[in-house]
């Protein structure tokens, strides 16, 4: 893969801080080779976002993924900003085109391709657990979906804040048990490595006709899923989400099919899956 850059070769990334744990090198360097794409995507531990990108406009880079701590920031320094991204407050995706820079977000349609994987979304009644950027974006996605949302957060605040923004319901965190709900979506870091005994919900609140989601891919199987199988749900792994946003950006940076099956085999293996 490496063997073939040259002086043809265009240049991707992501920016962030700290981004040396970042899977997105591996899984879109695999997917530009399986369609013979003459591209490379690094990562970039960046702390001046401004300058980066200058950066994209001077090396003439073919886009850019943006994760923490940049996602609003970066919106500053952009051309402009896609209408999805605008409304959910934050960019994942730089654009590059001849030198204009358009920055968009593919967190939402990860979620929703995901879940539509398992699930219709339209007339759903949807809980999303937390209030973060991840819970914005997945919020928003299936409230264009026709999702009815209600957001679950432990801090009232900012659950009823985001709620309020996004014109959704809001519970907290102790009502859990008593929503009726077809979906619902772990979009917190509880029961990531380390803390992978804990979950955001108690074994009871799932029903066997229940989608669950969880946004954590370490473990792949968290307990928040376990439990979910273990009451008859069916469950949609961290891996979807991250793969589809990525499948997105390199469908808006190249204008061709993103190989998934590819893209999410890499993810596995570095995950330890296969």
């Amino acid at each position: 893969m490496m063997a073939g850059i040259n002086a043809q070769t265009r240049l991707y990334g992501v920016f962030g801080d700290p981004v040396a744990h970042s899977l997105s090198p591996a899984m879109h360097n695999r997917a530009f080779a399986h369609i013979g794409e003459n591209a490379v995507y690094m990562a970039f531990c960046v702390q001046d976002i401004g300058k980066a990108v200058e950066a994209v406009r001077a090396f003439d880079m073919g886009g850019v993924s943006v994760t923490i701590p940049h996602k609003v920031s970066v919106m500053e320094h952009l051309d402009e900003v896609d209408e999805t991204a605008r409304a959910m407050g934050a960019v994942n995706t730089i654009i590059n085109d001849q030198g204009r820079l358009t920055g968009k977000n593919s967190d939402c349609a990860g979620a929703v391709k995901a879940i539509l994987e398992k699930t219709p979304i339209d007339g759903k009644d949807v809980v999303v657990l937390g209030a973060g950027g991840a819970a914005r974006a997945i919020v928003y996605g299936l409230k264009e979906q026709g999702g009815k949302v209600t957001i679950v957060n432990r801090t009232r605040e900012k659950g009823e804040a985001l709620a309020a923004e996004l014109r959704v319901d809001f519970q907290p965190l102790e009502a859990l048990d008593q929503l009726a709900c077809g979906i619902v979506v772990n979009a917190t870091s509880v029961g990531m490595v380390p803390d992978v005994a804990r979950s955001p919900a108690p074994a009871s609140f799932f029903k066997k006709d229940m989608v669950v989601m969880d946004i954590v891919y370490r473990p792949l199987l968290t307990r928040f899923l376990s439990d979910a199988q273990d009451a008859g749900c069916a469950t949609v792994d961290g891996i979807a989400m991250f793969v589809y946003q990525g499948a997105s950006q390199f469908e808006w940076w190249t204008g061709k099919d993103a190989p998934v099956v590819q893209m999410r085999e890499t993810v596995e293996t570095l995950l330890g899956q296969r």
